[in-house]
């Protein structure tokens, strides 16, 4: 069956313009652009805006909270029924794509890929490989582990030396990981570490980036600290996450080498709100996220501003899954404009993924992945609000009610 939209407002990602045109759909791909098209169904979208499914390149779908007590207590089976839920409220959010950090195995993935469950297509790294002592090392003072649980699917993240870094590299490729995930510094949430401090030397990230290379998996990573940053960046990885602390020199190599930025803003304020809420969180890590906060926005401010490539990303569930969008008018606060925004939030975040001959713009031949606003699109604070159906695949997924 062949559905047009029609009588609204198309936004093209590229000139960051909107373009009045119907769009139609037929067998899971946008099929024509154009004035005045004819289709078996129509959907009315008079007043309203039609947005590309959006991306939010850096979740961690499989939990749903940053209470470092709850996640002790809960067992291990009780994450995939709670990845569920988490899943259906980004998809109502409008992402139909995200790129899991770290959580999210092959099952999850294969079950949203399978219509087991609803969600977005999902890019999984499995877990964040982390030196001894980094911030993806669970241990905890006492002698226990935290998170994150390992399981048959799931390795353990940490590793030291080059060889041990390919072996893991290996291994997670094994288990289904589309995209390999490492810690160049330490982090806010990880108690023990200091997030202005590098983590794995420059021997170890390269033998880590070729090793990703020759299996033809992009490496993102977890970059605070501005030594960490450019170590990360000389040894060839795709994308920096968060980025706290950039100096002139990491902003010129993500320049001239093309390494993207993946911000996550909304992350800093996220841990200070749930620490708010009575969630059990590290004094150290929630003085962490004081102390980061200003630098973490003055960076991205000057990335922006050099034209460093940039994609949207959250953290969440640091702050909430299904609040992703959030992050768009932090974005525009740090000198983006609103349809730039929502450009990291589409074509720009689908280029990062390798994904733009499929998604990240409304176009012939592409899926037919919709999100149906009211009002308008630029409008970014009053945005998750005004969005009236989700569309996947060609198919409706999501619609708002009335409640």
């Amino acid at each position: 069956m062949r559905t047009v939209f029609s009588g609204g407002r198309v936004f093209d990602p590229r000139s960051l313009s909107l373009v009045e045109a119907d769009v139609a759909i037929e067998d899971e791909r946008v099929v024509e652009v154009a004035r005045h098209l004819d289709g078996d169904h129509h959907v009315d979208a008079t007043d309203r805006s039609l947005l590309p499914g959006l991306f939010d390149c850096h979740v961690h779908i499989a939990m749903s909270h940053i209470d470092s007590w709850r996640h002790l207590q809960t067992p291990l089976s009780y994450r995939f029924y709670d990845a569920a839920r988490s899943l259906l409220t980004t998809l109502r959010a409008g992402i139909t794509t995200i790129r899991d950090a770290g959580g999210a195995d092959l099952g999850m993935k294969r079950a949203v890929d399978d219509g087991l469950i609803p969600g977005p297509r999902l890019r999984i790294s499995l877990t964040m490989l982390s030196q001894t002592g980094g911030h993806g090392d669970p241990w905890l003072p006492s002698g226990a582990l935290g998170e994150p649980p390992v399981y048959p699917g799931m390795p353990s993240a940490v590793a030291d030396g080059p060889e041990e870094l390919r072996r893991k590299v290996r291994e997670l490729i094994r288990d289904g990981a589309d995209v390999i995930k490492v810690a160049t510094s330490g982090g806010v949430l990880s108690a023990q570490d200091d997030p202005r401090h590098p983590q794995f030397a420059a021997d170890e990230l390269e033998a880590l980036v070729r090793e990703a290379a020759a299996a033809e998996r992009w490496v993102m990573a977890h970059a605070q600290s501005t030594v960490g940053i450019k170590n990360a960046i000389r040894a060839g990885v795709r994308s920096i996450e968060h980025g706290v602390f950039l100096d002139d020199e990491a902003i010129e190599l993500m320049r001239q080498r093309g390494t993207w930025l993946v911000p996550t803003l909304v992350a800093v304020q996220g841990v200070i709100d749930a620490a708010a809420a009575g969630a059990q969180i590290p004094e150290a890590s929630l003085r962490k996220a004081h102390d980061v906060k200003d630098a973490h926005a003055a960076s991205f401010r000057r990335a922006v501003a050099a034209g460093v490539r940039i994609a949207l990303g959250t953290d969440s569930p640091i702050t909430p899954h299904g609040r992703n969008l959030r992050e768009l008018p932090l974005m525009v606060e740090g000198g983006m404009t609103p349809g730039g925004a929502l450009a990291a939030a589409t074509i720009s975040a689908a280029e990062l993924l390798g994904v733009e001959d499929e998604l990240g713009s409304l176009e012939p031949g592409k899926r037919a992945d919709l999100v149906l606003v009211s009002g308008d699109p630029y409008q970014l604070d009053t945005l998750p609000a005004r969005i009236e159906s989700v569309w996947k695949d060609g198919v409706e997924v999501a619609r708002s009610s009335p409640a």
